[in-house]
């Protein structure tokens, strides 16, 4: 696996400034096949990944948490295992989908989105697919792939699920599972953004958000503890995005766990309890 990113994390940061979701549907080279043989590779190798232990039990609805219109957005966001949940607490289930493909440069990128600026919460922001858990989800995976159908015209049937990461906590206890897919016919994706949630879909190379390149901070403190706000300043086709919060913590991670090495800068994740009962003085802000 490590000689495989290695052919990825040679490309320049500086050579995807020209790239566009919408540009790699139009390629003759990679994109207009089936996967390649590195992302062959990768997918046998990333299924073999385990995350930490995590609950399984169904969430139920005697204390949920604040949500956002049914959207996973940039909050503020954790690792489970960092922010173990007291034993009454089940937050409400989300997933979002990390959809990598090869572009056009040999680097590894992931399918962005940028949230209508006509939404009441959270508009213009960046994120990932996905959104909370519907009845009729047969898991995590299909969530992540139903929603990321709705909002950009993803076709599930193009993405080939090959693992799933530890589970998040957003800025409001939304209990969020990142799931990693394979987009393996790029040229068979055509973007179709839904106006209603959707602004703008573009794309992001992955090695990114594990470099301290366009990159700040915020030290911020919860209940005692304190931690760090990361956010990742990117630009595409004169567009500049802000990935921060939970969308930049869960792509740090999945960067991790891809590339098989740390970020080249402290992620500080709190190491507070979440409490057994949700107050408007207990919620992060």
């Amino acid at each position: 696996m490590l000689s495989i990113l290695r052919m990825w994390s040679t490309s320049l940061l500086s050579r995807t400034s020209s790239s566009s979701i919408y540009k790699f549907m139009d390629s003759s080279s990679n994109g207009g096949r089936s996967q390649s043989q590195r992302l062959l590779t990768l997918a046998q190798h990333l299924r073999l990944y385990k995350p930490p232990p995590f609950p399984t039990e169904e969430d139920d609805d005697e204390e949920s948490s604040s949500n956002s219109g049914g959207k996973v957005v940039s909050q503020v966001g954790f690792p489970e295992s960092v922010t173990p949940i007291a034993q009454r607490f089940r937050p409400k289930k989300a997933a979002v989908l990390i959809c990598l493909f090869e572009g056009d440069a040999g680097d590894l990128r992931v399918i962005l989105t940028k949230r209508s600026s006509n939404l009441s919460t959270h508009s213009g922001e960046v994120a990932l697919p996905g959104g909370k858990e519907e009845e009729g989800d047969k898991d995590d995976a299909d969530t992540a792939k139903r929603e990321a159908n709705e909002e950009i015209g993803l076709d599930p049937e193009l993405v080939n699920v090959v693992t799933v990461l530890e589970p998040f906590l957003s800025k409001h206890l939304l209990r969020v599972v990142p799931i990693i897919g394979l987009l393996h016919d790029r040229k068979a994706f055509k973007p179709v953004p839904n106006p209603d949630e959707v602004e703008a879909i573009f794309d992001a190379p992955l090695e990114m958000f594990l470099k301290d390149e366009n990159r700040n901070q915020e030290q911020r403190e919860w209940m005692g503890e304190k931690y760090l706000i990361h956010s990742f300043d990117y630009e595409m086709e004169h567009k500049k995005y802000i990935i921060w919060g939970l969308t930049a913590g869960i792509l740090i991670r999945a960067a991790s766990v891809v590339y098989e090495r740390p970020p080249a800068f402290v992620e500080q994740n709190p190491k507070f309890k979440v409490p057994q009962v949700l107050s408007k003085d207990n919620v992060m802000g």
